[in-house]
This record gives C-alpha cells, structure tokens and sequence, in this order.
C-alpha cells in the first residue's frame, strides 16, 4: 500500500523500479526488527558494565560493593542473549547499530531506571519467570517504544520505517508475552516471507493493482453517491483498489480474510469516518459482485 501510495505521489511509471523498491522496504522490516530486539540485550549489557565498574571504584560504596543484579539476571534478557536463532539473524544481517551509536542505548537504560516500572521491580523480592517477562514487556511498552530520542533515531535512520515501526514494535511485544523458560526453546525470528509463493504475492498483487488501477476505481465510483471520488483521501482509493483486486484476481484468498485485512488497514491509515466509508462500500461491493458471479474462488469455504 505504502508503495503504491509513493509511486503516485512521485509519478513514478518505472514498475520494476518501485517493485525493487518495495522488496527493499519489505527486507529493511527486518533490520527494523532486530534492532528494536536487541536493544533489550544492549541496555541489559550496559547496565552490566555499569555495575562492575561501579564495583570496582577506589572508594566504592557497600551498595556498589554488592548491587542489586535483580535487572541485569532477569531471565528474558539471558534467553535473549543466549538465542541462537537471534544471535544468527544479528551477524548474518550485519546489525551493529547499538555498538556505532551506544548513547543511544545510554539514554534508554537512563529512563529505564528512573521509572517507577524499574523501582518497583527491583524492590521486588518476588522472582519469577512471569514476574521478569511482564516486566520486560511493560518496559518494552512502556519505557523503550515511547522514547522520542529512538523515535528520531529509526526516523533519520530509514525513511521507510516510519510506518513499520507500529507493526514491528506489536510483533516483539506479542513474541515477548508468549515467550517461556529458555529449556523449552521456543523463541525463533520470524521469516519475512512463509515461502516462495508469498514472496510472488506481494509482487502480483502489487503489479496487479497497479496496472489495474482505472478499472478497479470503476467498480467503486457509483458506489460513493454522497462522495465526490475527487475528494476521497488517495490512501482510501489505493485500500479499495487493493481489496478489489483481490476479490477479482486472486482466486486462492477468501472474501473474509481480504475483508478483514483491508478493514485493518483502514482503521490504521485511515480517519474513523474513513474506515466506515471504506467498510461500506466493500461490503457493498462483495453482495454485487457474487450475486453477479464476478467472484470466483477456488477451493472449498473460500467465499
């Protein structure tokens, strides 16, 4: 959707350009991730060094002496950083940017440790598996994905990551609540593509879209009669075009699941008023289109 959107706003008319463009996107999704990922284990590992060289001050206090390693033991951080699955996908796709920018890294665990999160957790005698990975995704939450400084910091770094870093930061969040005791082994970095055919996927409904677009805006311009298609928001109409498309092109994608996707996006796009407008008029369009048998799909339970 993002590049469709680009490619009219810089009325570019290369398609094999903006494709390779696309994947570029797609694939710097997962550096995105990695890097949200690992600055768990980067603050872990400051915060480490802190305390032993703390420890070994001239004129170190008791407290310096023997510190609280409640933060740094917590179990998430060690199964993070023992992870081979993480540690594989951090070297193979060359992620150093916490090592070349680490003030970065300073100025999290700065605001982590001075949230009230951070003081209730550590004057927590209570240890636990469930108690340390709540804390570490209401410190991913809470702390980490709020900070404007990062913000500005994934902003400056890739254009593109704008709009991914909502999806990306609701991923890690969700793998660090389903995340269990490191004998299970269950953590692993998802794929970008389940397989080939969902790599050609995002490349035809992409082409599919774009040299469609005139007759796919056809089937939904006499469906809008309170709406002047001029005036509906370019982000609504690429939405509609790509739903429609689906329901037409791809014979193998259930109604519901295309319904349900581009519902999604367009309540995270686009205005309230926006996503019932869109609402409507796909639901609209899906009773017309299978009354006239313009939809086809194959396979059972698909429509």
């Amino acid at each position: 959707m993002q590049s469709i959107y680009a490619m009219h706003q810089n009325g570019s008319d290369n398609l094999e350009k903006e494709e390779k463009f696309l994947y570029y996107s797609i694939d710097a999704i997962q550096d995105l991730y990695l890097i949200m990922l690992s600055s768990l284990i980067e603050i872990c590992k400051k915060e480490t060094i802190f305390l032993h060289l703390s420890s070994q001050k001239h004129l170190a206090t008791p407290q310096e002496r023997k510190p609280n390693e409640k933060f740094i033991k917590n179990s998430i951080f060690q199964i993070l950083a023992e992870n081979n699955s993480l540690s594989i996908a951090l070297e193979n796709r060359k992620i150093n940017n916490w090592t070349l920018n680490d003030d970065y890294i300073l100025l999290l665990l700065d605001d982590v440790k001075q949230s009230k999160l951070y003081e209730n957790y550590m004057y927590n005698t209570i240890n636990t598996f469930e108690e340390d990975r709540d804390f570490i995704v209401d410190l991913f939450m809470d702390v980490i994905v709020p900070n404007e400084k990062l913000y500005e910091y994934l902003e400056d770094n890739k254009l593109t990551w704008i709009d991914d870093i909502p999806l990306v930061n609701t991923h890690i969040i969700k793998q660090l609540k389903a995340i269990k005791p490191v004998e299970e082994g269950n953590f692993r970095i998802p794929k970008l593509f389940k397989d080939n055919e969902d790599r050609d996927f995002v490349k035809d409904l992409f082409r599919k879209t774009i040299l469609n677009e005139k007759e796919l805006a056809k089937e939904y311009e006499d469906k809008t009669p309170n709406w002047d298609t001029d005036r509906i928001a370019e982000i609504d109409t690429i939405i509609l075009k790509m739903a429609i498309c689906e329901f037409l092109k791809f014979p193998s994608i259930p109604v519901k699941v295309t319904l349900n996707e581009y519902l999604e996006l367009a309540k995270e796009y686009s205005t309230p008023k926006s996503s019932i407008f869109i609402n409507g008029i796909l639901d609209n369009l899906v009773k017309e289109l299978q009354t006239s048998n313009r939809i086809q799909k194959m396979g059972r339970g698909l429509m």
